[in-house]
Formats: structure tokens, sequence, C-alpha cells
């Protein structure tokens, strides 16, 4: 079976093949920085994660672009606000998602621009804009996008030009000639610091001190790092319309050429039933999360929802993530295997994972494949099952830890503690003294130790 992906574009499920065979190139917008990220942000970089180690397994070479917003108005009043420099702010939110991200086993991207490092790119695609007409000044000094003259705006949202004027509230102002016109270049203002601010003459351009609109940073980026055309282009649901519709009309209108084959988009987390967002005040940074749940615990619960569904936060939902991957880890656990990263895709278990996952990167039946794994593992003890379990979950980036210390991490209890009383237990039971066995196990699950008897002994988990 062929990969096939949901193209936004069309609107339908469609089968996959790289312009360049063996090799898929795709951009993904990433995060503007002034912030902490939340785990609506873990959502969409997880999702795109899983893609490009999908991608890798199907023996694709992968170059996996994800910019970084390093200037916007966001991004400048932080910084006014703290007393920083732009870049200190920026650099310090740099360092803070890797962190984050890191903690999730969330890959990095092949390349990870930043926006400040492309101005130069930015002014000239706006110049060549410009001189095909699809690109205005102002008299403020805002250079413009004219909307009405590319033809195929709308194309991605699938909203007509005069469904969108009636949606716009906003009156003309600030020279524009169409409420729906965009800026690329914003003049600057004298209550910004200087360092919003690049003079266009440096580069020959004639459009004076300002810094560059948001839209166009993707552009100029995508284009210099993977080409005019590539295969994907990726983010969250919410960068449909206007930023990627932007894109497209930016990029396309400039080269006459495809900006992207492949539109992909990734679901809303909800709170509530809300979109989980700064805005609304309902989010939950990731290092929040992380302090209450394991980071294979929360990129599980991630990875279980199909990534163009709406995902619902929920302490129950990741407390029944946790329980998933601890059956999974069990399993691994009875079987010790050695490591083992080729997969016979032809075996029944492999084959149905593959499908599932080809058919628009389907985690839910890939899961549900790891789950039936793990129950004919505890069946067989087979460690070539074990290997193959531990292997899929490479794929998804999970079940990679030593399966005991994943099962009894966060133990308050020492080891030698335990094992002592699991012993007095045992000579407990052989003397049929049942109460002070079963006092044992009550007492040790007070303390977050679960005993689980088996025919080869007793084993323990904490409970986290």
């Amino acid at each position: 079976m062929s990969l096939r992906i949901h193209n936004t574009l069309s609107r339908a499920i469609e089968t996959f093949v790289p312009s360049e065979p063996g090799h898929v190139r795709m951009y993904v917008c990433g995060m503007t920085i002034y912030d902490l990220c939340h785990i609506g942000h873990a959502r969409m970089m997880m999702a795109f994660d899983v893609v490009q180690r999908w991608l890798k397994c199907s023996g694709y070479r992968v170059t996996y672009v994800r910019n970084i917003t390093d200037i916007d108005d966001k991004i400048i009043n932080r910084a006014l606000d703290r007393g920083i420099t732009i870049r200190a702010l920026t650099d310090e939110m740099v360092v803070a998602m890797h962190q984050d991200i890191d903690a999730l086993g969330i890959e990095r991207p092949t390349i990870e621009p930043r926006a400040t490092e492309y101005v130069p790119q930015m002014l000239d695609l706006i110049s060549q804009l410009q001189k095909k007409g699809l690109a205005y000044q102002s008299d403020s000094g805002d250079v413009n996008y004219s909307v009405r003259k590319f033809p195929g705006y709308g194309k991605l949202s699938g909203k007509s030009l005069d469904e969108l004027r009636a949606g716009e509230r906003v009156a003309v102002q600030d020279g524009k000639e169409d409420p729906l016109d965009f800026v690329l270049w914003k003049a600057a203002k004298s209550t910004e610091p200087e360092d919003a601010k690049w003079d266009a003459a440096q580069w020959g351009h004639s459009f004076g001190i300002g810094r560059p609109g948001w839209h166009i940073e993707c552009s100029a980026m995508s284009c210099q790092t993977l080409g005019e055309t590539f295969d994907i282009h990726g983010g969250g649901a919410d960068l449909q319309f206007p930023h990627h519709e932007n894109e497209i009309a930016q990029s396309e209108g400039a080269s006459g050429k495809p900006l992207a084959r492949f539109w992909v988009h990734n679901g809303f987390v909800r709170v509530d039933n809300e979109k989980m967002s700064k805005s609304l005040g309902n989010f939950f940074t990731i290092r929040d999360v992380l302090t209450q749940y394991d980071a294979e615990t929360v990129r599980f619960f991630l990875l279980r929802t199909h990534y163009r569904t709406a995902l619902n936060y929920s302490d129950a939902h990741l407390n029944d993530a946790r329980s998933g991957l601890k059956r999974l880890y069990t399993a691994l656990d009875l079987a010790p295997t050695t490591d083992s990263s080729v997969i016979d895709w032809s075996n029944p278990y492999a084959a149905r994972f593959k499908a599932g996952m080809d058919e628009d990167f389907g985690t839910p039946e890939a899961v549900a494949v790891l789950f039936d794994l793990a129950s004919e593992i505890n069946r067989t003890k087979s460690p070539e099952l074990a290997a193959l379990l531990k292997s899929l979950g490479a794929c998804l980036g999970l079940l990679q830890q030593e399966p005991k210390s994943y099962l009894q991490a966060g133990a308050t209890v020492s080891e030698d503690r335990i094992a002592e009383l699991i012993a007095e237990r045992a000579a407990a039971k052989a003397a049929k003294d049942f109460a002070r066995a079963d006092g044992i196990r009550k007492q040790l699950l007070e303390e977050g130790i679960v005993l689980k008897d088996s025919p080869t002994g007793t084993t323990w988990e904490a409970v986290q």
C-alpha cells in the first residue's frame, strides 16, 4: 500500500509521491517565541514529528524545515515590558522551547531558520511582487499585498473573495486599497525599539526603515531553504487562513509556480470545548504538564488521537494514556529483548501497523496494533514479538526506555527496602500467614508501590 495524505488544498486524501525520488522536502510553520510553549504547540510539533519519522521509516530522506518567528508585535511588546532587548528575549525563549520539545522526544528539524536571518530574502520577494503589480506602498509607508490582483486567492480556505469581503469588518485604513490586503513591510514607528527596525536601503530596496510582516517570513524562508515548490507544507488548522492563504498568494504570485504540493493541518487541542490558546487563558505550558506526567505519557496521549482530529485535554485522558503505556512496557518487561530496528513488514502485525500509518498517518490504528502485540506477548512471552513491539514503537518515538526502569520510575521507597518486604511477604505466604502478606502488599501500595505476582515471582511498579 502506498502512503496517502489528506491534502487541505484538494480536500481529499491523495497518494503521496515526492517530486524528487526518495527525498521529501517539508516546511512547517513553527513558534512565535515570546513565551513558553503550551500543550497546543506540542500537539502541532508532535504531529509533524510523527510525519517526518514515518517518512524516514518508509525509506525516504527528509529535509524538514520548521521556522522560528523572532520578530512581531507580541515579541516587541514582551521585550519592552521586561526591559530587555528583543534578541535577549527570543534567545531565552528558543532555549526554553528546545528544552520542552526535547523532553517530549520531538526531534529537531533539519533546518530551523529564524525570521530575522532572512530579511534580505523577504525584501527581494516583496520587490518581485511590486514589479508584478501585486504589491504597493501606501502613504503610511507600509507595503501591502493587493489580494484582488491574485486570481487564486481563497483556494486553500475554499472561500471566494466576495465571501471573505462580506465577513470583513475592518474598514480600509493605513492606506490599504482593500480591507483584505495585508502588509508585507511595516513602516517603522517612533515608539518601536531600534532593534525592531531594518533599513531596506541596506539591501538596495526603497521601502524605507521598517520590519517584515508575518506572512512574508514563511514565503521567504521556505523558498530559500526548499525551493520554489516543495512537497509538504504543514501547520496548525488555525494557520490555514489567513496565514497559509497569504503565503500562497505571495510565493505563487512571485514565482508563478505552486508553493507546496500537499498542505497538511493538525487539529486543535480543546479544553471544555474551547480551543486552547494563550488569548483565552485556558492553556497549560508543556513544562507545567511535565511536572505532573512523565514525558512519554504526554507523548502517548498526543499520539493516540489522529492528527487532524480535535484533541480533548484532561487529566482523565492523560491518566488513561499513562495506564495504556504501562501496559505496553509491562509486556516488554515480560519478554526481554535486544534492540532491533529492522522490521519485517510482511509480519501481520507490522503490515497492519504500516497500513494504518500509510493512510494519512493513522496513529490510532497503529497504536491499536501495539496493544494487540502486547496482548500476544503477554500470552506467549515471545522475545521476537517484543522486539517487533519495540521497533514499531520507535516509528512513533515510543517504548525505547528500559521497561523495568520506566515501570519503577518515581518510586519513593528504595529498591532494597522493597526487596526486603517482598522477601518477607513470600516468607509470610509460605508460613500461611496471609494476613501479614496482605498487610505488606497494602503497606507498599500506600507508599506508591504495587506488587504483581506471576508464576516466575513477584515484581513491582511505581504508582505514578
